[in-house]
């Protein structure tokens, strides 16, 4: 993988923890999914004109993204009401990856070679352990949780593929990237005023400085992997996305002085190894 693309995708990886790590919103997720979605198309307004909206040929892979992004919204915020993080996090962020890598090689034609897979294998693996947390919470499973977690992945899956392949038809990441968000932010504004009422207009002002942060930080990771989705194979990108999950425990040992388990370091080792055999590719 070319170096700028490889550092960009782990700058947006980065960006993508930071705000997760950092957002502090006493609302129920739906509610903070929402207010982040508002803010990321408040900030990507002023690129509209720069950018433009894509061409007709890219419009039914934008609704199409609009429709999986709304299902992700739905099954993340239903996995994490009805079970563990530590469950619902390795399930759903784990388990896309291999879904749009499978789904990519066999309809999109990528060629991931030996080491793509491998890479791709390694560092999965590895999110997967350093979110389970030394596995204690294997001892109960939650079926309902499993399931939205299991619905999510198939999800980002899709988002990822429609994504990839929309940016490349439209030509231009950035004019498909400032429309996606402008008209998600606009359905997650109707769907919250549906939902919640004048309480939407209460938890902006109340909380606008987080969410114009995290909004902000949303924006710019997943701008930047769509943009590395048309120069990159969209299954490496989607892999070294859950790299996130690296810094975000780095941010929790050092900021939050969470304990540096060994499970953790294992893990770490085992992502860094992935993202290796990834920039080999």
């Amino acid at each position: 993988m070319d170096p700028f693309v490889f550092a960009a995708v782990l700058l947006a990886a980065a960006c993508h923890a930071s705000w997760n790590a950092g957002l502090k919103l006493r609302l129920d997720p739906f509610r903070t999914i929402a207010l982040i979605a508002m803010a990321s198309a408040i900030v990507a307004l002023p690129a509209l004109p720069f950018v433009g909206f894509p061409p007709a040929a890219a419009w039914p892979w934008v609704i199409a993204s609009l429709v999986l992004h709304l299902g992700y919204y739905v099954g993340l915020t239903e996995a994490y009401r009805t079970g563990d993080m530590g469950q619902v996090y390795p399930i759903a962020r784990g388990s896309a990856p291999l879904m749009t890598a499978g789904m990519s090689t066999t309809f999109l034609g990528e060629r991931l070679g030996l080491i793509g897979w491998s890479g791709i294998v390694v560092l999965i693996a590895g999110v997967f352990l350093i979110s389970l947390h030394g596995g204690r919470d294997l001892a109960r499973l939650d079926r309902r949780a499993v399931g939205f977690a299991l619905f999510t992945a198939v999800i980002i899956c899709g988002y990822s593929l429609v994504d990839g392949i929309g940016a490349r038809t439209a030509g231009s990441a950035h004019s498909y990237s400032v429309t996606l968000f402008l008209l998600d932010g606009a359905m997650m504004a109707v769907f919250a005023f549906l939902r919640n009422g004048k309480a939407t207009i209460t938890d902006m002002t109340g909380h606008w400085k987080a969410a114009f942060i995290g909004g902000t930080l949303s924006l710019v990771a997943y701008w930047i992997a769509i943009w590395a989705m048309t120069v990159a194979p969209i299954a490496l990108v989607a892999a070294l996305r859950e790299s996130s999950v690296l810094f975000g425990a780095a941010i929790a040992v050092i900021f939050l002085k969470e304990p540096l388990m060994a499970s953790r370091i294992v893990a770490a080792c085992m992502i860094v190894a992935g993202l290796a055999l990834i920039k080999l590719h």
